[in-house]
């Protein structure tokens, strides 16, 4: 039997990712039934693109909020939850739940974006 081939992040990443955010839904602030959101969707059956998988295009969110985002799209893109191709996620500012914006990057830093409060 072929071995299923694995789309999702690294658990290294998955880490760095959890601690970026504190263990907190980056938009509710639930500690609940976490789990890892990419901004770029990845599409079926895992993307190519090898940025896909990193830090800049990964949330910690709860499953509610997962399921929000895909119901209120107008709203996520705003808000950098969510991100169109061919934008580049690290170009995109995120809103975190204290109101401010940051840049995230593939390392796993989250910088306070210029402007950040909107």
């Amino acid at each position: 039997m072929a071995k299923r081939r694995t789309t999702g992040p690294a658990e290294s990443v998955r880490q760095l990712v959890y601690e970026r955010d504190g263990g907190h839904c980056v938009r509710c602030n639930s500690v609940h039934r976490l789990t890892i959101h990419h901004r770029v969707n990845r599409g079926m059956g895992g993307a190519s693109e090898p940025w896909i998988n990193q830090a800049h295009n990964l949330l910690l969110v709860c499953t509610t909020c997962n399921s929000w985002f895909e119901d209120n799209p107008r709203k996520s893109y705003e808000a950098g939850w969510k991100v169109r191709r061919p934008q580049y996620p690290d170009k995109v500012e995120v809103q975190y739940p204290d109101g401010r914006r940051y840049q995230l990057t593939s390392d796993g830093v989250r910088a306070l974006a210029l402007g950040a409060v909107r």
